[in-house]
């Protein structure tokens, strides 16, 4: 099975492309901005270096967030128009997942990304399974919450929110990480059910239009 999966819902641009479990191409460009005019290049790209034909795809991965509203909304729309015009189904990831893939054995995995305004995006997960639903939730709260679920055993914390949360648990291995690993989210791409992806959109956008309403209202 061949997978291409990629991520614009953080502070990067990235693309992988696997055959089975075997990483063809894995490319990670960090920025800010500009996600929608790179991701297409950035595709073909890894596409070109893989040395394959989108027709030999056989499955789409693509993170829904949470993240940037902007950002996660250019993968999707790449990824249904590509799924779309190829006739492969897309799957969609969320980060926090993709964040803790890589790990595996006894310890509780949890994945933190800065949210800003007081708050932290917080999943947890153990044996690759999760342990909570996604969700954003005061810095305090996160806190207590992994206190509660790491117990006595071992612990990672990963992600941009590690430094916010991390010193309730001062025995968890920290690896701090800007995105997610490409490769991880076609990997839980290819193994994953057909289901047809949706924005994960844990509260409401920062960005507000005219007259102090917020987008969307």
């Amino acid at each position: 099975m061949i997978t291409l999966a990629f991520d614009t819902c953080l502070t990067a641009c990235t693309a992988a492309v696997l055959e089975d479990e075997r990483v063809l191409v894995s490319r990670v460009e960090p920025m800010a901005r500009g996600h929608q005019e790179r991701l297409a290049p950035l595709v073909y790209e890894v596409m070109t270096e893989a040395e394959l034909s989108f027709d030999r795809l056989d499955r789409i991965g693509v993170t829904i967030g949470p993240g940037s509203f902007t950002g996660l909304r250019v993968g999707l729309a790449f990824a249904k128009g590509l799924g779309a015009a190829l006739d492969r189904p897309v799957i969609g990831i969320g980060v926090l997942e993709a964040l803790a893939e890589p790990f595996e054995g006894p310890s509780v995995v949890f994945s933190v990304l800065d949210a800003k305004r007081g708050q932290v995006y917080l999943q947890a997960f153990a044996g690759g399974k999760p342990l909570m639903a996604p969700d954003a939730l005061p810095v305090e709260t996160a806190c207590a919450r992994l206190v509660e679920l790491a117990g006595a055993g071992p612990a990672v914390i990963t992600g941009t929110g590690l430094e916010l949360v991390a010193d309730v648990l001062p025995g968890a291995r920290r690896v701090p990480v800007e995105h997610a690993d490409p490769a991880a989210v076609a990997r839980l791409a290819a193994v994953r059910s057909a289901v047809p992806p949706r924005p994960l959109y844990l509260r409401a956008p920062d960005a507000k239009l005219p007259g102090g309403r917020e987008l969307g209202a």
